[in-house]
């Protein structure tokens, strides 16, 4: 009963973050001429703010928690969000079915950016902002946002922590741990803002800057133009979205620490492997598309190739999902090399996706010590990511997630395949369950979801929240709450 309680509690909390957002877009529909969109989200704030407020109000606050129940947390904050916010694109109507209303939630708060509309244009400015701030929210995370309001103590900020991110992402931080979520979200907030005023500062209208500025940060890819990033073709907007998205893919806390330094700092942007391996794999990608681009002659300027290549290679791999060109054009290996993006993406503590970084450098050393071992070497079965050892228990662990991570691959692809051709059905699953949101196919950079069957939807939801939570955490909390 305690573990209800407190669950429902807490997302009651999330609610009310799930309002204010929502008033702002009806503010922002207010200033649009009250364009069609301003009802259905002042309505929907009205639910979201009653419901968190009766929540909070008909519970009782705990002092102490378990792991066990921070994701019980997280799970209820994640549905309850998504179920509140479909509601203002139910009652806006048009290509919002109710499934499909649920998707585009699902899609916003997830970070994955894949979505049913055919003309995203045709939204009103309100729901347009809606669409995005939740993605926004979603991108930082709505339980990490939660420990900013609630007056609680130290314990619950760490068990609220712990659940919401993986111990890879603190495994920088040195310091207070209840400071963790503070250094997460004042980073987020910092590059939130200057990714805005840079963009604007290439003549872009407020309201497409802080837009893109949001999505670009949350990793989401959400964007207020039916063919994304390319209705700009502007170099220098490009450039800009590169560094945000490169930034909101990296660890955090490390950015943080790089920043403002203090005693308890053990690393930095410029000291960790991690963050080398990120980089370089992800130059390593750009250049091999650029050749294959050039080379194959789907691009004659060379410039024009490295341009194209960078940024759909920068998108993917943080699973942003921003466009600039239709590469379902592109030739199999440059494919070949978005896909693996796609797959491994970008750091521990960022608002990214996908198996994470660390995960994939961990394993590539632990096989390193194992065949080094086989072979005779001495002293070299240990693997040591940026000075911290990492025990069997810890590579087992990450090699199980990532066995589990490929099989829910392989059965949403077996679930999309019933309508859908292989190439759609394996890249929409990949980019479901690793937040990117396009695949190729039916789904590529320029398409959309629309063409799925209802029930396949469903699934790619469920997929969706699985690689958001995490698989772990998710699957701890549903055996939490079905078991007596």
């Amino acid at each position: 009963m305690e573990k209800w309680n407190t669950t429902i509690r807490y997302a009651g909390f999330s609610l009310i973050g799930v309002a204010l957002l929502m008033f702002v877009s009806a503010f922002i529909a207010y200033r649009n001429d009250m364009d069609d969109s301003f009802n259905p989200l002042v309505f929907s704030g009205m639910a979201a703010l009653l419901s968190g407020f009766f929540a909070i109000i008909a519970t009782k606050p705990q002092e102490k928690m378990g792991v066990e129940e921070g994701f019980c947390i997280v799970t209820g904050c994640w549905i309850v969000a998504c179920i509140f916010g479909a509601i203002p694109y139910l009652l806006f109507g048009g290509e919002f079915t109710v499934v499909n209303a649920f998707f585009e939630s699902v899609s916003g708060f997830t970070t994955t950016g894949a979505s049913i509309l055919n003309d995203i244009e045709a939204l009103p400015d309100g729901l347009q902002f809606w669409r995005i701030a939740s993605a926004w929210m979603g991108g930082i995370g709505i339980v990490t946002l939660v420990s900013l309001v609630i007056s609680a103590q130290q314990d619950r900020h760490l068990v609220l922590a712990s659940a919401e991110l993986s111990d890879l992402a603190k495994s920088y931080y040195g310091g207070r741990k209840k400071n963790f979520v503070y250094r997460m979200i004042a980073v987020y907030l910092i590059i939130t803002t200057a990714s805005a005023i840079a963009l604007r500062l290439t003549k872009m209208p407020w309201f497409d800057a802080t837009t893109l500025a949001m999505s670009a940060c949350s990793t989401c890819g959400f964007c207020t133009k039916n063919i994304s990033v390319a209705f700009y073709d502007n170099v220098l907007v490009e450039i800009i979205l590169i560094v945000a998205m490169l930034m909101g893919a990296t660890n955090f806390s490390l950015m943080f620490s790089t920043i403002w330094p203090d005693k308890h700092t053990r690393k930095n942007l410029f000291n960790t492997q991690v963050i080398r391996w990120f980089l370089t794999l992800v130059a390593i990608a750009i250049l091999a598309v650029t050749a294959n681009l050039y080379y194959s002659g789907c691009y004659t300027s060379f410039p024009r190739a490295l341009r194209l290549a960078a940024f759909q290679v920068c998108s993917l791999s943080t699973t942003t999902g921003f466009a600039t060109t239709d590469t379902n054009l592109w030739p199999t290996f440059s494919m070949g090399i978005l896909i693996l993006c796609s797959l491994v993406c970008g750091c521990s503590g960022s608002t990214s996706g996908g198996m994470k970084m660390d995960r994939f450098v961990i394993v590539i050393k632990s096989l390193k010590s194992m065949v080094s071992s086989l072979i005779g070497f001495k002293n070299v079965n240990q693997t040591k990511l940026d000075g911290q050892v990492k025990t069997e228990e810890n590579v087992i662990s990450i090699i199980t997630f990532m066995g589990i991570y490929i099989l829910i691959i392989a059965i949403g692809t077996g679930v999309f395949a019933i309508s859908m051709d292989t190439k759609t059905s394996l890249t929409a699953s990949i980019a479901c369950m690793g937040s990117v949101g396009p695949g190729f196919g039916e789904v590529g950079s320029l398409g959309n979801y629309a063409g799925f069957m209802g029930f396949q939807k469903v699934a790619a939801m469920f997929i969706m929240l699985l690689g958001r939570v995490e698989i772990f955490p998710m699957l701890i909390a549903f055996r939490s709450i079905f078991r007596r």
